[in-house]
């Protein structure tokens, strides 16, 4: 699906004042997408179509990212960003979901899930993540992640071109599974969009924020009371292979499914792997709770 044709089927509501993008189609039951950083809910068109012929799909631009609000000064962090999430499940009268996270939204599906076992918020099925800092002990931020959220970052995000952009982005996919010259406008639209390349900095508080927050989100996936999978692209320089290696050796029951040849977009890379691996994790949690 082209970029412009999902914007057109999306619509918007109010998050502390900021226009919020989501999409919503299907029906069933919820399920919740949460997308990464840069980029935004088209990370999800590959899966879509087949997604809503099954789940009644919900899937938003944080704040900060895509086609919604980027305010410069925003307090951003991943507990609003679960805010946000259940404010928005909740306007959609949804109470219970399950969720499918990647990168970024990994943590903001650990601190949903942090907040399912305190039985306070949206009520989860399941989590399956996709490649994600869900350790931060073992995550390789890239060196221009470092460098945008150190003091320099604001001068850096605002003389990036989408060259630089571009060859950084590239760096965590597959050499087999590069993006296409179309995707990769796409996703230089959705970052550029609203100016939020100056908003990229203060979102990269995330970092810091995952080893503040160990105890508790780490402690979420080993406590966890709901069926949890780990759907990994091996050839992620980021949250690859040594990513699911430790998500082995901490998480009780552990269920990994590796994609080999895959890197860090495994839902972009190779969708019809992360699509069946999902729909069996589904199936699954769905006979569980029966």
């Amino acid at each position: 699906m082209h970029l412009d044709e999902w914007r057109q089927a999306g619509k918007f509501f109010e998050h502390r004042g900021h226009p919020i993008f989501y999409r919503e189609d299907g029906s069933g039951p919820a399920l919740l997408c949460v997308h990464g950083f840069p980029t935004a809910s088209w990370d999800w068109h590959k899966l879509w179509p087949q997604l809503t012929a099954r789940f009644h799909v919900v899937a938003a631009d944080m704040i900060g990212f895509g086609f919604s609000a980027k305010p410069l000064g925003y307090p951003y962090s991943i507990l609003d960003q679960a805010d946000l999430h259940e404010a928005l499940m909740n306007r959609l009268g949804l109470r219970e979901a399950i969720v499918l996270a990647h990168d970024y939204g990994d943590t903001v599906a650990q601190e949903l899930l942090a907040r399912h076992l305190e039985q306070r918020g949206l009520r989860l099925r399941g989590v399956c993540f996709l490649n994600g800092g869900l350790f931060p002990e073992v995550h390789r931020a890239r060196p221009i992640q470092k460098l945008l959220a150190s003091p320099l970052g604001p001068l850096l995000a605002r003389f990036a071109s989408k060259r630089q952009f571009a060859r950084s982005f590239a760096a965590v996919f597959a050499p087999a599974t590069q993006p296409s010259a179309e995707e990769m406008d796409a996703f230089w639209q959705l970052q550029r969009h609203n100016d939020g390349h100056l908003a990229t900095p203060r979102l990269l508080g995330y970092l810091d924020e995952r080893r503040r927050h160990r105890e508790r989100w780490v402690g979420a996936l080993v406590r966890a009371d709901v069926p949890l999978r780990f759907v990994n692209g091996p050839e992620d320089p980021v949250s690859g292979r040594h990513m699911a290696e430790r998500y082995r050796e901490v998480v009780p029951n552990a269920d990994v499914v590796l994609l080999e040849g895959i890197g860090h977009y495994p839902q972009i890379e190779d969708a019809a792997g992360v699509l069946r691996a999902f729909l069996e994790f589904a199936e699954a949690a769905a006979e569980k709770r029966s």
